[in-house]
C-alpha cells in the first residue's frame, strides 16, 4: 500500500510537477451539474467515435444557477480534481455556469499544472453566434449565474459593434430535470423569458445553457423560424477534436470506447433522461457521491501549491548531495 508521501513524490512527476502526463487512450472527462450537458457529450461521440469519455452529473447539487458563485466554483473544482484524479486526459466544463465561474482557475489548475487541456462551452457559443448574426442583435439566455456574472458579454467584447441582450431562464433547467420538454407551462414560461428579448429585435439566440438545447422545440416556437438558435455543443466538440490533435491525445487503442456514467445524486431518475436524451450509448448510470467511488483515485485535490514546492525544494537539495 502506497503510502501519502510515495504517491506524493509520484505526483510529482520530474520537471512539470504533475501527477501523471495525460494518456491517448485515456479518457475525456465532461462534467455538468446535471444532464443539460448531455447534449455536449452527444457531440462529442457524434464527431470522436473512437473516443472514451466518463460523464459526471453533479445532480446532488444541481442545479447550479441560483448558487453564489463561491459554491459553484467550490463544487465544479471538487468534480473536476477527481476527475483528474481518475486519470481522464481533458476536461470538459459542459456547463455554463461553471464555465463562467471556474474557467480560468480550471485552466491554471489542470493545464498549466498537469498539462490535462480544458475545453468549454461559452467561447464556442459566442463564435458560432457571430458567424450566424445578419442584423449584428444577438440575444443570449442563460442560468442567473451565467448571466449575472456577464460571461458572454465578456466574451462577445471583441466584436463592439454587436448588440447583446441577455435574459435569464431559470426555470428551464427545472423542466428539462424533470423530462418536461413541451406543454402549456413550458410555453408560457419561455413566453416570459423571451420577451425582452424579442422586444430587441434579435436574430440570433445563444443557448447559453447546456440544458436549453433539450427545449430547442418550444423555444424555436415562441421566437419563430427567423431567429437562429445557437447551441455550443457542436462547436464545443470541435474544440476537443482540436485539442486532442494539437496535444496527441487522439486515442490510439483498437478495442471499442467505453462510456462511463456518474450521477452525484438519483442515479435512476438520471439514467431515464440521459437514455432518452442521448441514447443507446448509455448502459447504465452509476450513483457516486464521489468519482473515487467510482475510479481508483490520487490525491491531486489534496496537494496544495506550498506542497508541490516543498517537495521539489527538496528533490532538488537530494540532487546535489
Amino acid at each position: 500500500m502506497p503510502t501519502p508521501n510515495d504517491r506524493l513524490t509520484s505526483a510529482l512527476a520530474a520537471s512539470t510537477g504533475r501527477p501523471n502526463a495525460p494518456e491517448p487512450d485515456a479518457p475525456i472527462g465532461i462534467f455538468d451539474s446535471g444532464v443539460g450537458g448531455l447534449t455536449v457529450a452527444r457531440a462529442v461521440l457524434d464527431q470522436l467515435p473512437a473516443e472514451s469519455t466518463v460523464y459526471v452529473g453533479d445532480t446532488k447539487n444541481s442545479p447550479y444557477g441560483p448558487l453564489p458563485i463561491a459554491q459553484v466554483r467550490a463544487n465544479a473544482l471538487g468534480v473536476m480534481d477527481e476527475l483528474v484524479e481518475a486519470g481522464v486526459k481533458l476536461l470538459v466544463i459542459a456547463c455554463n455556469s461553471a464555465s463562467a465561474a471556474v474557467l480560468r482557475d480550471a485552466r491554471e489548475r489542470y493545464t498549466g499544472r498537469y498539462g490535462i487541456p480544458v475545453v468549454e462551452v461559452i467561447q464556442p457559443a459566442v463564435r458560432r453566434a457571430v458567424q450566424a448574426t445578419r442584423n449584428g442583435k444577438i440575444g443570449v439566455i442563460g442560468t442567473e449565474a451565467t448571466v449575472g456574472s456577464r460571461a458572454y458579454e465578456d466574451a462577445f467584447a471583441a466584436a463592439p459593434h454587436l448588440e447583446i441582450v441577455s435574459a435569464a431562464a431559470p426555470r428551464f433547467v427545472e423542466f428539462v430535470e424533470r423530462g418536461i420538454t413541451s406543454g402549456d407551462e413550458l410555453i408560457e414560461t419561455a413566453t416570459e423569458y423571451l420577451a425582452p428579448i424579442m422586444e430587441a429585435g434579435v436574430d440570433t439566440l445563444v443557448l447559453g445553457c447546456t440544458h436549453y438545447p433539450l427545449l430547442t422545440g418550444v423555444i424555436s416556437y415562441v421566437v419563430g423560424d427567423s431567429v437562429t438558435l445557437v447551441s455550443s455543443a457542436e462547436e464545443t466538440a470541435k474544440d476537443v477534436f482540436r485539442e486532442l490533435t494539437r496535444h496527441g491525445l487522439m486515442r490510439k487503442e483498437k478495442l471499442p470506447p467505453t462510456h462511463d456514467f456518474l450521477a452525484t445524486g438519483d442515479a435512476q431518475s438520471f439514467e431515464v433522461l440521459a437514455r432518452r436524451f442521448l441514447g443507446p450509448e448509455v448502459l447504465g448510470v452509476t450513483h457516486a457521491d464521489h468519482v473515487s467511488a467510482r475510479f481508483p483515485t490520487g490525491v491531486i485535490a489534496r496537494i496544495t501549491p506550498e506542497m508541490i514546492e516543498e517537495a521539489r525544494v527538496k528533490s532538488l537539495a537530494k540532487g546535489t548531495q
